[in-house]
Parts: structure tokens; C-alpha cells; sequence
């Protein structure tokens, strides 16, 4: 078997639309992964707040997850476009990684203050790379030169005024904080919506998505058995760094992983596959072949990523209150397992409303489970059950779009919801 040399530097020309195979290369499965220990770290915080009943939390989760999101956003369309593969590329994207692990380890300095150098180091590192790969775009495609050179002139811009914001008020961090959003959100639409369209390629980013998405269902998962184990390995103590004393909200304290832990287990379960399921039950690509619900499907992918990984969170969170290791009480970590659910049906239903012909009678099957998730984690007083119920109600919706697409399909066509 030959070896293939990595060319030190190729020209930086479009990728084909249409090139046929394209799929996801093991450089943007690395990539991936990495981005997924900040993920995993953001999520480990929220656990963290919500267990403690610090809700203010909810705030550096989201400063935190616009980052991760932002940043792998910009690179996976970028990459899409112009991913030629050369040492330098691939030098470059290595870079871009480094940013995201110095964000990882950032996240508890947002979290305690809503401020952290080293999370604005990570952020500047990982920016200022995506600015050498669009003057590389805007050097080697001369047709989408002057949109690499907004991309790249837009991003320096934006991330000079981040670091500047180092030095800003404490009253200032959260406004300032939404306005430099507000401004990387502009970058985008002012590069490709006045000077042309990235050639972006539908089924590779459909796919990039759909990666992501896994990955981060796969977090939730990861986070639940860590906390299940945590119980495992302690299953006579109080809460952890307590002393051995008694959580608040010990009532319904299982010793250890018994029956009592049971219906919380198998209503996480239930959770993850259902969203498996319903994330998809629509072929995305065909999204993004559609070139004014672009921006929806990209933009509106940070509150799936965002809520499912909060998914996460909460089902951890739960488990400390089954075991009477929580400072928070059963209804407010339920409300927020049931507001992350509801959050992602709510907007993977919106996607899937813009792939068919159904139109907004997509989004009333997802809503009202939402609405169900809401009103059981408001009325069942016990955790686990609270926990199994809402996924009862998910595993009915996936039963519910399975019935109703074989239902429409002609007689004799195989289909797949």
C-alpha cells in the first residue's frame, strides 16, 4: 500500500456543490472531538449550578456555548467551501483546536464571574486562525475574494473589540457581551449576503451537523453515567464535599443504584433516542438546497446543540436529587430538563417545517409534547418519575411520526420517520 504525500501548500480553489461522495474527512471527526471536551466541560458546569440551585448559571452556559458554536460553525462552512487539505490547512485547523481546549478549560472562570482571559485567549486563537484561512479563500478564489476578504476583515475586527472587552466594567460584561454577538452575527450576513454565497456543499454540511449532533447526544449520555456511577461508587454518603450531611432535598434519596433510580434510567434513555429520532426523521440537505432557509438551518442549529446538551446537565442534576445529593428540589431541575427538551423539539421541529411541504403543521406535534414535558415536570412531585414521564411523552411523539408518515406514504413505498 502507497503512501500519499500532504502537498506542503496547494492553491485554495471552491470545492464542487454537487461533488459526489463528499463526506466528513477524519481531520473534521478530530476536530470534532475536541470541540466536544468544551462541550463537555460547559455542560459539567451547568450540572454543577443546577444541583447547587445556582440558576444564574444558565447564563455562562450560554456566553460559553456561543463560542464553541460560533467558532465551529465559521470553520465548518469554511471547510465545506474551501477545504483543499494541504499541510497548512490542516496546521491551521490543529490551531483552531488548541483554541477550543484553552475554552474548555476556561469555562469555570465564566462561570464564576462571566469573565476569563483564558477563554478570551482560546476564542482569539481560534479567530485569528479562521482570518488565515479566509485570506488563503481570498488569495486562491478570485470570484469570492471580496466575500474572504469581509469574512477576514469582519472577524479581526470583531475580535479586537472581544479582547478590548477584557478591560470593561463588571456592569458591562453581560450587555457588551450581546452586542459583540449581535456583531459576529453581522459578519456573515454582510460577507455573503452583498458579495456572494461561500460554495458551501448541502449533503457534507447536513452531515456536519448531523455529526455534531450525535456527539453531543452521545455528551448527555457520558454525563448521565458519570453521575449514575458517582452513586454507584458512594451510595451511602450525602452529598459530595457535604460531609457526609443530608442535601435539602434527600425525600426521595435512593441507596445507591436501586429501584429508585430505575425510572429516572430508563426515562433518560428514552430522551436521548427519542431526540436521536426526531433530529432525523427529515433529510436536512435538502434544507440547504433551499437558499433562503440557509440561514435558519445555520443559525438555528445553536439552540439544538445548546438544549441538548443541557439535556445532559439536567439528567445529571437529577440523578443528585434521586440521591439526595442536590441543594436544588425536584420541580425546578425537572422544569429545566423539561424547558432544554422542549427547546430542541421547538426548533428541530422549525427545521423539519422548512424540508417539507407540511409547513408550520409540523411544529404542533413538537409543541404540544413540549408543552406535555412542561406540565409534567410542574405537577409530579417525584424526580424519577418526572424524569420517565417526559420520556414517555417523547417515545409517544417519535410513535406519533412514525404512524402518521406510513400512514401517508403510498402502498408499497418504504419509508423512514
Amino acid at each position: 500500500m502507497s503512501i500519499v504525500p500532504v502537498p506542503l501548500r496547494r492553491p485554495v480553489v471552491a470545492r464542487e456543490r454537487t461533488e459526489r461522495h463528499r463526506v466528513a474527512t477524519p481531520l473534521e471527526l478530530l476536530f470534532d472531538l475536541v470541540f466536544v471536551v468544551a462541550i463537555a466541560s460547559n455542560a459539567a458546569e451547568l450540572h454543577h449550578g443546577l444541583s447547587a440551585a445556582h440558576y444564574g448559571t444558565v447564563v455562562g452556559y450560554t456566553m460559553t456555548w456561543f463560542a464553541i458554536w460560533w467558532a465551529w460553525m465559521n470553520y465548518t462552512w469554511f471547510a465545506s467551501a474551501y477545504d483543499n487539505d494541504d499541510v497548512v490547512f490542516r496546521l491551521l485547523t490543529f490551531v483552531i483546536m488548541t483554541g477550543a481546549l484553552f475554552i474548555a478549560a476556561g469555562v469555570p472562570d465564566i462561570f464564576a464571574d462571566g469573565q476569563s482571559t483564558t477563554v478570551v485567549i482560546g476564542y482569539a486563537i481560534m479567530r485569528f486562525a479562521m482570518v488565515g484561512l479566509w485570506l488563503r479563500a481570498a488569495a486562491g478564489h478570485p470570484e469570492g475574494r471580496r466575500t474572504a476578504l469581509w469574512y477576514a476583515g469582519g472577524i479581526a475586527v470583531a475580535q479586537v473589540l472581544w479582547i478590548a472587552r477584557l478591560w470593561a466594567p463588571d456592569s458591562w460584561l453581560v450587555p457588551s457581551f450581546f452586542a459583540l454577538v449581535a456583531v459576529e452575527l453581522l459578519v456573515p450576513v454582510l460577507a455573503e449576503g452583498r458579495h456572494g454565497w461561500t460554495p458551501f456543499h448541502p449533503h457534507h454540511i447536513a452531515e456536519r451537523y448531523g455529526l455534531l449532533t450525535i456527539i453531543v447526544l452521545g455528551e448527555v449520555i457520558l454525563s448521565s453515567v458519570q453521575a449514575v456511577q458517582g452513586v454507584m461508587a458512594a451510595p451511602a454518603e450525602g452529598p459530595a464535599g457535604s460531609g457526609g450531611h443530608t442535601a435539602p432535598y434527600a425525600t426521595e434519596a435512593a441507596s445507591g443504584l436501586g429501584w429508585g433510580m430505575a425510572p429516572l434510567v430508563v426515562g433518560g434513555l428514552l430522551i436521548v433516542f427519542s431526540l436521536w429520532w426526531s433530529y432525523f426523521a427529515r433529510d436536512n440537505a435538502t434544507i440547504l438546497e433551499n437558499p433562503r432557509a440557509v440561514w435558519i438551518f445555520g443559525y438555528g442549529h445553536l439552540p439544538v446543540f445548546a438544549s441538548v446538551a443541557a439535556v445532559g446537565a439536567a439528567l445529571a442534576a437529577a440523578v443528585d436529587v434521586v440521591q439526595g445529593a442536590s441543594e436544588a428540589g425536584p420541580r425546578p431541575v425537572a422544569l429545566a430538563l423539561a424547558v432544554a427538551v422542549a427547546v430542541v423539539l421547538l426548533a428541530v421541529s422549525g427545521l423539519h417545517a422548512l424540508a417539507g411541504d407540511e409547513g408550520v403543521g409540523v411544529v404542533v406535534p413538537g409543541a404540544l409534547a413540549g408543552g406535555l414535558c412542561l406540565l409534567v415536570a410542574l405537577v409530579v412531585p417525584s424526580m424519577a418519575w418526572a424524569v420517565l414521564l417526559i420520556g414517555l411523552v417523547l417515545a409517544g411523539l417519535v410513535a406519533h411520526k412514525v404512524w402518521v408518515t406510513r400512514a401517508a406514504a403510498p402502498r408499497g413505498v418504504e419509508v423512514v420517520a
